[in-house]
């Protein structure tokens, strides 16, 4: 383990967050609230630290996928500590197990909460909680690449251990220019949406902070009741931008660059559209009759799909009242999440295809037993190494939910609230159904069964195994080997 680089990498990750708690002091000086100082109190105390670990750079600056996967992890951790701080510091939410789950949930972009009535916070709180699902939503890391230099493919296995799906590329030849061209695609997509947010009648505050939201598909909202107060024009601008966040960056990249044929080969994305398509006309026909007009209905079902695919979280209508059907479709999406390489959650479409066709593969092997068949996805075959990962991460996944569903069983809630609650937090969606529904928060569970939930966000961001590997005796071992 190269601890030297570790520490060198969490001293600038400090740094970075001590530069964006500048912004909510920025929205405290602009409100005259007190609140900011807070966020001054732990923007200095990070400088100060950060700088002090980032003034001695380490001879060897090399990290390989084991050192790569512990900096993510304890870069996540510390951010979520750190950002907390300000929470407690200005009494907004003054239980520090409950600023810290609402931090988590901002920068996993789950956008759970604690909060009954967030529109009693300060406008800085306000502020920086949006903000935590902007930097969540592309990665910290990431970011940390695009400005600083680093050896050989250091570079590749920090972006591999931090970004969302099956597997990671270059855009480009340069993982550095990479993680730029994403942040900057990340950036201008944001702006566009604040920009038609603030001509359908938001002041610049309230497009700003929900743009953060919808850009991370992150979910917590300013207001009590999430979106349902916005103007159809507004909830149709969010719900199309949520389902824009969703899709492979890759295949921005390859429409900015002209490769317009090759972009939309993306199998990924195809699939992505075809399911919400489906989920959106099927779910109109179940839910019809809740709503006056059928342009409203459609409003609704598309608001709906495209905020629980992306895992997003935001809620137009309390679809814990729908109809069996329509609640069973969302449930079903909560798992299949968004594309690889966007800013959602779940397990990734790429993923369900992969699985889909192994059992394609496996029946007609059954029936002809002398048949080869490779699995591919593009026109490229899918290698040994990238299904068998796939297989370990699903089983994973299966082991994660299971024990995280019976820990919070002892408190004897029913099922569907304590399953939703799983799902809802491993998947970084945010509401659930019943106790933890759209209209409902998570305070009615204990400070256990949150650290719980805590868990499970950082897992389901950061792909399970980042998180895991801090478990290993082995990583810890001084004598550095590759992953």
């Amino acid at each position: 383990m190269n601890y030297s680089a570790v520490i060198y990498i969490l001293g600038w990750i400090m740094d970075i967050e001590a530069v964006g708690m500048i912004l909510p002091c920025i929205v405290a000086l602009c409100y005259g609230e007190r609140e900011g100082l807070g966020f001054l109190y732990v923007l200095i105390g990070c400088a100060i630290v950060g700088t002090i670990i980032i003034l001695r750079k380490p001879k060897d600056m090399r990290f390989y996928l084991r050192e790569g996967f512990v900096t993510t992890a304890l870069s996540w951790i510390i951010l979520s500590v750190l950002g907390a701080l300000p929470f407690v510091l200005n009494e907004d939410i003054p239980n520090f197990n409950n600023a810290l789950f609402e931090t988590i949930s901002g920068f996993t972009t789950t956008g759970a909460t604690i909060l009954s009535n967030p529109e009693g916070l300060s406008h800085a709180s306000l502020f920086w909680r949006s903000f935590t699902h902007w930097i969540g939503g592309m990665g910290v890391l990431v970011f940390l690449l695009a400005i600083l230099p680093m050896a050989g493919g250091s570079h590749m296995n920090l972006m591999k251990a931090e970004s969302p799906g099956p597997s990671v590329g270059k855009l480009v030849p340069k993982v550095k220019d990479t993680a730029f061209d994403l942040y900057a695609i990340y950036f201008v997509m944001t702006m566009a949406e604040v920009v038609l947010l603030a001509f359908g009648g938001m002041n610049f505050f309230e497009s700003l902070t929900i743009s953060f939201g919808t850009a991370g598909t992150g979910g917590l909202s300013i207001w009590n009741d999430s979106i349902m107060s916005c103007t159809p024009y507004q909830q149709w601008v969010i719900g199309i931008f949520m389902v824009l966040f969703g899709v492979n960056f890759s295949f921005y990249f390859l429409i900015i660059t002209g490769k317009i044929k090759q972009a939309f080969k993306y199998e990924e994305v195809r699939v992505y559209f075809v399911i919400i398509a489906v989920s959106v006309i099927v779910i109109c026909i179940n839910i019809y009759d809740r709503f006056s007009t059928i342009g409203e209905t459609i409003r609704h079902a598309f608001f709906q799909v495209g905020s629980i695919i992306t895992t997003t979280g935001y809620g137009t209508a309390d679809f814990d009242a729908w109809p069996a059907l329509s609640k069973t479709i969302l449930v079903m999406l909560m798992f299949i999440g968004a594309c690889a390489g966007s800013t959602g959650g779940g397990i990734k479409v790429s993923r369900i295809i992969v699985m889909a066709k192994t059992v394609k593969k496996e029946i007609i092997s059954f029936l002809f037993p002398k048949s080869v068949k490779k699995i591919k996805i593009e026109d490229k075959v899918i290698g040994h190494e990238t299904l068998r990962s796939i297989n370990v991460y699903i089983m994973t996944y299966i082991f994660i939910f299971a024990l995280s569903l019976l820990l919070i069983s002892y408190e004897n809630k029913d099922m569907t609230s304590n399953f939703t609650a799983i799902a809802a937090t491993f998947n970084n969606i945010g509401p659930g159904l019943s106790r933890v529904g759209p209209t409902q928060n998570f305070t009615c569970y204990s400070t256990f069964s949150k650290y719980v939930f805590m868990f499970d966000m950082l897992a389901g961001r950061l792909e399970l195994f980042p998180i895991l590997l801090l478990f290993s005796p082995s990583v810890w071992k001084h004598k550095r080997k590759v992953v």
